[in-house]
């Protein structure tokens, strides 16, 4: 049984370990739903997250799970105001997600052009003690 685990750019960014294809990692994991990242990966691709990586508080020392990663991808969108929007907060732009396999994760991704890495989803098999 697989399991599709996201992480987010930023936390990888700021304390996050390089890991790769065949590697056992220990991540504190929580639980995902299907709204949490639509916004960026569409519909189909969030219903397809089981959890997501936490390194910022919110998970517990019960959370953390040994998984042998099987498969990674980056994440990047392109990121604007939505029309007539007065805040001051960007939003991803539906449709415009580029999903690139990669054999190893690092904590710092090459921008492709015009868009901005937003993180990693991660397919992994759980690891028994």
């Amino acid at each position: 049984m697989t399991v599709t685990i996201w992480i987010d750019g930023w936390q990888m960014e700021c304390c996050g370990e390089s890991f790769g294809a065949g590697e056992v990692v220990a991540w504190q994991l929580v639980g995902a739903g299907a709204e949490d990242h639509a916004d960026v990966v569409g519909g189909r691709r969030a219903a397809e997250i089981d959890f997501r990586e936490e390194r910022h508080g919110g998970a517990g020392e019960e959370a953390v799970a040994r998984v042998k990663v099987v498969g990674v991808e980056e994440v990047h969108c392109r990121y604007a105001f939505p029309p007539g929007d007065t805040s001051d907060g960007r939003r991803p732009v539906p449709g415009t997600t580029e999903f690139v396999p990669v054999s190893r994760a690092d904590r710092w991704v090459e921008e492709r052009p015009g868009l901005e890495f937003v993180g990693y989803l991660v397919t992994a098999e759980p690891v028994g003690e």
